[in-house]
């Protein structure tokens, strides 16, 4: 057998392993996904008719179109830190010790990760999607390859997260301290252009929201769906997911090609 078919078969193992662990314990993805579906009902229901005032829009609706993008990103941002649980809990464990002493693909178990956690992401944003359709979302003027890049930047998008993620589970001594250090991936788009524009932030920190990695993603995906002038987020955008993932993939292949555990 072939190095290459060696480790596609031995990742596929993995990934269905991981897969079989997301649905034994569903709990921590549901705790994670619950998040951005609260927001989504609070934001919409509580604050939509104050907030669609200052976006101009006018009425519930116009909000409603304007915080489902932000809140599809951030659905990605904290699907993931499951990612960096299950690595962190995997690689104190001792399973990784005893798959280092097996005749399997040696990057295959971080793949199987990876893929695990980007098919749940995707899981994730399909059901926050169909809650925000269910309460008034819509994005009808978008064309077909607008629709497709918007699936192809979220998948992107939860690829590098992912990819962070894992190097911050293969980082922490624990799965406690893996779910702390990815805080910043829920925290983050709390202060971008997900619930305001960044036009309306305080000018010391407008630079902090517009530069940031899920501003620009989020200014892509509102432009793709809704129609908005994406500038350069677009660009921004695809250099963050492409700078993230590179950074992730060779933080985590020299934690585990490095960490004893």
């Amino acid at each position: 057998m072939s190095s290459l078919a060696l480790a596609v078969r031995d990742s596929s193992t993995m990934l269905r392993r991981n897969l079989l662990h997301a649905r034994r314990y569903p709990s921590l993805t549901l705790n994670l996904l619950l998040t951005p579906i609260m927001l989504l009902l609070l934001f919409v229901y509580i604050f939509g008719d104050v907030m669609s005032g200052g976006i101009g829009g006018g009425d519930r609706s116009a909000y409603i179109a304007y915080l489902v993008p932000g809140l599809l990103l951030m659905t990605v941002g904290s699907t993931v830190i499951g990612a960096a649980v299950s690595v962190a809990t995997d690689m104190n464990e001792g399973i990784i010790a005893r798959f280092r002493t097996m005749a399997i693909h040696r990057g295959s178990v971080i793949i199987g990760h990876v893929i695990g956690s980007v098919l749940q992401s995707i899981a994730s944003v399909v059901l926050v999607g169909a809650v925000a359709v269910a309460i008034g979302f819509r994005a009808t003027n978008a064309t077909a390859l607008e629709w497709l890049a918007a699936f192809g930047l979220l998948t992107l998008f939860a690829l590098a997260l992912t990819w962070v993620a894992v190097g911050m589970g293969m980082a922490s001594p624990n799965a406690e301290a893996a779910a702390n250090s990815a805080q910043p991936l829920i925290l983050l788009p709390l202060i971008s252009s997900a619930f305001v524009p960044v036009d309306s932030m305080p000018g010391w920190f407008r630079p902090i929201a517009e530069y940031q990695p899920f501003t620009p993603a989020i200014e892509t995906l509102r432009g793709l769906l809704l129609g908005t002038g994406i500038g350069h987020n677009g660009w921004l955008a695809l250099a963050w997911c492409l700078g993230l993932a590179a950074l992730g993939y060779f933080w985590s292949a020299a934690k585990f090609n490095r960490d004893p555990k």
